[in-house]
């Protein structure tokens, strides 16, 4: 195996494990070398006498169970339930989360009455936001609903749209941004625009709701599409990635912008903020069982409005 890929090597070592489960451990970062450095790609070249340490995460339990986990909710009747989550929250069991998730929040409000299509491990949910994206959600508590909810956003017909505060303003201060999306070929932790016959496609509206001073703007993004991370991906491919990414972001990170150091305030703000400036602010759907449309207004905008307040004055 000397100067073979790492995983195929890891792959004839370990054959209880699938290549599928190898190459989860590695994006996970369960594998690391003789330094204690993750390893997250198995394309590189390992020679004999190399030592790396595969951390196996213990199993997730089958069943998450239901947690006493505030909740904001917005609308709820018998066959579905739209939430404002809160950034911070993981929306369902993985590795690294085995509980305190949205998932096992609901369970608990609802008393286990979720659409069971999603499996055990996603009861009731139809669509996700990132950990550290805030805002509205719909979950199924019916099986039926869950069907009528997805063909609804297979469809595109499901009205999203979200805010974010960016570096920069984007120009022109109106447009679309076209780009398949898929796994960062550098860092699999990250999603990026690929190139064609690559990844997924996805489309992104954006416009310009307000400059904030000389450094950000606040801007309207609604989706064409519902890829992982593609509001903040295709923001960063235009240069203006969404403030406080800790991915995307780049140099700007939580502690510049783009036009050098940032006060000490402001900085002490973004690296004590509740992730990055997203949020779901508007969500529309058809009710799948009344047939009636709904459409709802978050009114959870603090963390936006003070990162405008902030930007407005710098």
């Amino acid at each position: 195996m000397s100067g073979g890929r790492l995983d195929k090597a890891l792959a004839a070592l370990l054959p209880e494990f699938s290549r599928a489960r190898l190459q989860a451990l590695l994006a996970e970062g369960c594998v690391t070398d003789a330094k204690g450095r993750a390893v997250t790609g198995g394309k590189g070249k390992v020679y004999q006498g190399e030592v790396f340490t595969v951390r196996i995460p213990p199993p997730t339990p089958a069943e998450p169970e239901g947690q006493d986990i505030p909740l904001d909710v917005v609308y709820e009747d018998d066959d579905l339930i739209v939430i404002d989550k809160p950034a911070g929250l993981v929306v369902h069991p993985a590795a690294g989360n085995a509980d305190g998730t949205l998932v096992n929040a609901l369970l608990a409000h609802c008393k286990g009455s979720l659409s069971g299509i999603g499996g055990v491990e996603r009861p009731g949910i139809v669509h996700r936001l990132d950990k550290d994206t805030s805002g509205l959600m719909v979950a199924a508590k019916t099986d039926a609903a869950h069907r009528g909810l997805a063909k609804q956003f297979e469809d595109h017909s499901i009205d999203r749209a979200y805010l974010a505060v960016v570096w920069g303003v984007p120009r022109p201060t109106e447009g679309e941004v076209e780009g398949n999306i898929g796994r960062d070929p550098k860092n699999r932790k990250k999603m990026a625009v690929v190139g064609e016959g690559r990844g997924k496609y996805a489309k992104t509206y954006y416009s310009v709701v307000e400059r904030l001073g000389t450094r950000t703007a606040l801007v309207e993004c609604r989706l064409a599409t519902g890829r992982t991370h593609q509001i903040r991906v295709h923001m960063a491919s235009l240069g203006h990635p969404v403030v406080g990414d800790p991915l995307y972001a780049g140099r700007h990170g939580r502690q510049a912008g783009p036009t050098g150091a940032l006060p000490e305030d402001v900085k002490k703000t973004l690296v004590d903020g509740k992730g990055q400036a997203l949020h779901a602010y508007i969500l529309g759907f058809t009710h799948p069982a009344s047939g009636e449309r709904l459409q709802f207004k978050s009114k959870k905008l603090n963390y936006i409005n003070m990162l405008c307040d902030i930007f407005r004055s710098v």
